[in-house]
């Protein structure tokens, strides 16, 4: 496998500005970070709800947070949780956990507590940086984990002055109650930042050292810690940014949470960078998201394919002054292709880019062109020294050019391996090949289109069913707002399945026996009989992730669940 031949034809459709192979700089983040400060001091890196810290600020105030830390007895490779929206916070505790040598890892607030308490014993984090409004969900587990200290901020601060007094006095602003938690310390963000004092902290860092444990979906089990390291991380930045050409002194407003790989990317490289960042802490806030643009006038804007979608239902979205925007970039989820006409007709044309990567690749690995040929369905092609193949799961061998099969990737923004678990890391990761579990086919262009995932994909009585395929078939139902299947036994034929359709239609369609006529009717005029759902469900919404992926393990248990009724 290590020595197969990659068919490379993605290189002749590469931008112009963009090498094939990279000059990669062997500097740790820190180091990095520091020559943007030194280069671009007074410029603003963040951008508040009207705050506006600048670089020299951001490194002011994560000097303190590192000098905390260290005072605190943590140690180079220790870890932190980071339990937070994208507020002020967040970013200053990235840097600040970086400068004292020790690893970050995102902690989803949408984590059950018992998912919860399994990464944060998993990666041995021993403090955790949260906001009042989640402080009860860390309360709620404190007795069964081991982190000693507990450090809580809030929404308002680094608010304005009156912008805060008047918030908190009438109420506008949300706070929570923070109690003592026993056996713990629990103090403020702010008091860390007030009673610490400044001053560079120098912990030395080596390139092959971890960055980050960024969990994985945990689909098939407990959730597995990637560990990315210095250079990973930092190769895919220099990557990407060669890829997108991000601008030092633009601005780039998104959603993404911090705590997620995307946006961790996004905001880590970005202030690495030099780019000055709109912060969003709630990224269901459409109305917010709006009035950023506004008032700061985004070059870039990064977003999961809900929040466009949720942005292109609201009518100020579309009468907005989108002069300055270069780019949308959507990722995360698979973006609807016949919906891209109407988001760039808002955005302008060929200004929409869809990109592919994963926890385990730091994250990008694939995407379409910055200004070259956009093919709407696909993820692009593999950014500098980056190769795909794709292989059969029943072979092992790669398939023909046209051909559906697994993505084996290698480049350098690999993950060093799944935290503490060797056996997990050895399936993934095989002759430097890191086995995807997605299912793509590449076109004559060297384009590449996700089908599946591999363990999406539904056996019927043989006959393999990509069900991303077969959702895409709904959607063009005129009825159909959003569709979603999976494969359920088939207890006719043990071994086999069936596909079963959760569906959601278009307001004012009516969810009758005899749509689910129409909707199977319309089905045999368009794919294989073998393909066609024996089972299908109406629901309101579908189940989804912080990051807007729809959960398909939820929507086969629910209807697994349904079926014993």
């Amino acid at each position: 496998m290590s020595e197969v031949q990659v068919d490379k034809r993605w290189l002749k459709n590469y931008d112009r500005n963009v090498k094939p192979a990279l000059d990669y700089e062997t500097k740790t983040y820190v180091e990095k970070f520091r020559e943007v400060v030194e280069a671009y001091p007074d410029k603003v890196a963040l951008i508040y709800m009207g705050k506006r810290l600048t670089f020299r600020e951001l490194d002011d105030l994560s000097d303190r947070v590192a000098r905390y830390l260290v005072q605190c007895g943590l140690k180079p490779d220790d870890v932190v949780g980071l339990h937070l929206p994208n507020i002020p916070a967040h970013y200053i505790s990235i840097v600040g956990i970086q400068k004292a040598g020790c690893v970050s890892t995102g902690l989803s607030p949408l984590l059950t507590p018992g998912e919860l308490v399994n990464q944060i014993r998993d990666s041995g984090t021993k403090m955790i940086f949260t906001i009042d409004l989640l402080f009860g969900k860390i309360a709620e587990i404190a007795d069964r984990i081991d982190t000693g200290t507990v450090v809580v901020s809030g929404i308002a601060d680094f608010l304005p002055g009156m912008k805060r007094i008047l918030g908190t006095l009438l109420k506008k602003i949300p706070t929570a109650e923070v109690t003592p938690l026993a056996g713990k310390k629990t103090l403020k963000f702010m008091d860390v930042i007030r009673e610490t004092p400044s001053g560079p902290v120098d912990v030395k860092r080596g390139f092959d050292d971890a960055i980050f444990i960024m969990y994985t979906g945990g689909t098939t089990g407990p959730a597995k810690g990637a560990v990315l390291t210095q250079r990973s991380y930092m190769c895919n930045r220099q990557q990407v940014l060669a890829w997108t050409d991000i601008l030092a002194e633009d601005t780039i407003l998104s959603a993404f949470p911090l705590f997620h790989i995307a946006g961790l990317a996004l905001g880590g490289f970005s202030m690495a960078h030099g780019t000055t960042q709109v912060c969003v802490p709630n990224p269901r806030d459409t109305h917010f998201i709006i009035e950023a643009i506004k008032a700061c006038k985004p070059h870039y804007i990064v977003n999961v394919p809900t929040v466009f979608y949720e942005l292109m239902k609201n009518p100020e979205f579309r009468r907005l002054d989108l002069k300055n925007l270069k780019w949308c970039l959507s990722a995360a989820a698979p973006f609807p292709k016949e919906s891209i006409g109407e988001l760039e007709a808002i955005i302008g044309k060929g200004n929409f880019i869809e990109l592919y990567g994963m926890t385990e690749t730091s994250p990008v690995t694939c995407c379409n062109p910055r200004y070259g040929v956009k093919k709407a369905g696909s993820i692009g092609m593999p950014v500098p020294d980056t190769e795909f193949v794709l292989i059969d799961p029943g072979t092992g061998q790669p398939v023909k050019q046209g051909e559906p099969g697994e993505i084996a990737v290698r480049g350098p923004q690999l993950m060093k391996e799944y935290f503490r678990k060797p056996e997990e890391t050895a399936r993934a990761i095989r002759n430097g090949w890191l086995f995807t579990g997605d299912i793509a086919i590449m076109d004559e262009d060297g384009y590449f289109f996700i089908v599946d995932r591999l363990k999406d994909m539904v056996i019927v009585s043989g006959f393999k069913v990509f069900t991303r395929e077969l959702d895409e078939v709904l959607v063009n139902h005129p009825d159909i707002a959003q569709a979603a299947s999976v494969g359920i036994p088939d207890p006719e034929r043990p071994g086999s399945e069936r596909v079963a359709s959760a569906i959601i239609l278009k307001p004012g369609v009516e969810k009758t026996d005899s749509q689910k006529d129409a909707i199977i009717q319309y089905l045999k005029e368009h794919v294989a009989s073998y393909k066609i759902p024996k089972r299908i469900e109406f629901m309101d919404e579908l189940p989804t992730s912080g990051v807007g992926k729809v959960l398909k393990r939820e929507i086969k248990a629910m209807m697994m669940e349904s079926k014993k009724d």
